[in-house]
């Protein structure tokens, strides 16, 4: 009978043990926790650390590919053989948009966003500005008769004043617009005016600002003479263009054209891609306007050469990425190396200090051209950084850091669950 009472005062006492074991190291879990909470914004103050990462150039071996050796082109072609050609880019207007935004508050705290290229440093802000300056100096570089047109806000005063460019201001221009609205609007002007000029042809080559002409682009007009509208396209079956390119002819046929099938663009982005980010749903409007068309065979995206379409009353001219919208440093995957005939880079997102990098090495050595900057560009990387995405305020953790939390309860909760017994 002694037995059995101390066995039914101790039974308590071994239930409840497990579950004051399990409190303990919960509580010490949860303590872990905010101190880690505490720590993220002194390590959100650890200095970025940039630098080009350099690889072996892709292509190697293959005879239509440029072929290097360090940041030393063995492949010399014709590329870069128009800043030779006084007369490169005639007839052509390169048309961009570029807006600023409360530059005041940009540039307020934003030491940790400096980047150095050669000998300049550059905050957010000024960074973006000399990406503009690098985008007007490789055309001037590669067609020096083009005409330069940079769309913008009336509050923007840019600091780029060069000949043969106009800082064209645009009332109420969205802060994030849409290249085919840009394209829209300007040709809406240019069709009315075009009466005016008397014959005179002006062709226009749309582009983001965050590319790099290497080539004169001139002979898609005399390659081409029957399109209305060209466009870029890759072997992506979810997108299978980018918007970042688009190339309209200057006639009062091509012009009216061109705007009525980006009118059919913005419907479409309007009516069934507004939810999508902006770039996103630029482009997924363009691929569904030109898939709706039973006509286009789709398949045509997976190969290399240039084709033609009749799409919403315009001809349109299909032309490969891998020529007139090369990316580091996918392309060099995706199109397996730099073709010799390569005309446009685009430095998307991330590649954006990469483009001052290429412009600082073309212009820092003498020996150099524009097939070894070519080079350069083939072997870099994306920026590499020491903060990890997971060390900065409001970046989401790993899937293992999401489930180790969990698992946890609420203090209150346990302390509850632990009175009960």
């Amino acid at each position: 009978m002694i037995g059995k009472r101390v066995c039914s005062g101790w039974r308590p006492f071994l239930l409840c043990l497990p579950l004051f074991f399990v409190f303990v190291h919960i509580m010490s879990v949860l303590e872990l926790r905010q101190q880690s909470a505490a720590e993220v914004p002194q390590r959100k103050q650890y200095k970025k650390f940039d630098h080009l990462v350099f690889g072996p150039a892709a292509g190697e071996g293959l005879p239509d590919r440029l072929q290097c050796k360090g940041n030393k082109a063995l492949t010399k072609t014709h590329i870069g053989a128009s800043s030779n050609n006084l007369k490169a880019g005639g007839n052509i207007s390169i048309v961009t948009v570029f807006a600023t935004y409360n530059v005041d508050q940009q540039t307020n705290g934003k030491s940790l966003d400096s980047v150095t290229v050669g000998n300049i440093s550059y905050n957010k802000v000024e960074r973006s500005i000399a990406i503009l300056n690098v985008f007007v100096n490789f055309i001037q570089e590669t067609m020096p008769q083009s005409n330069i047109i940079i769309l913008t806000n009336p509050s923007s005063k840019l600091p780029v004043e060069r000949d043969r460019l106009t800082i064209l201001p645009i009332q109420e221009l969205p802060q994030f617009l849409l290249l085919v609205t840009e394209c829209q609007v300007f040709l809406e002007t240019r069709a009315s005016e075009h009466s005016k000029l008397k014959g005179q042809v002006n062709h226009y080559i749309f582009t983001d600002s965050d590319i790099a002409v290497v080539d004169d682009l001139g002979q898609i007009f005399n390659d081409h003479p029957d399109f209305h509208v060209a466009l870029t396209f890759r072997n992506n079956k979810e997108q299978p263009l980018n918007s970042g390119f688009i190339a309209v002819r200057g006639t009062p046929e091509g012009i009216l054209r061109a705007k009525f099938f980006l009118e059919e663009v913005l419907k479409a982005y309007t009516s069934k891609f507004m939810k999508a980010s902006r770039m996103l749903g630029d482009q997924l409007a363009l691929a569904w306007v030109v898939k709706s068309h039973s006509s286009l065979d789709v398949r045509r995206f997976s190969r290399k050469q240039a084709f033609m379409d009749q799409i919403s009353g315009a001809s349109v001219l299909f032309l490969p990425c891998s020529i007139y919208n090369w990316t580091p440093p996918e392309g060099a995957g995706q199109f397996h190396g730099m073709p010799l005939d390569v005309k446009v880079v685009h430095f998307k997102g991330s590649r954006k200090r990469l483009m001052l990098e290429s412009w600082s090495f073309l212009k820092s050595t003498s020996s150099s051209d524009i097939a070894d900057m070519l080079c350069l560009i083939l072997r870099s990387g994306r920026t590499k950084r020491m903060t990890r995405p997971s060390e900065v305020v409001g970046c989401k953790t790993s899937h293992r850091s999401r489930s180790k939390w969990s698992l946890s309860l609420k203090q209150q909760e346990l302390q509850h669950c632990f009175l009960l017994f």
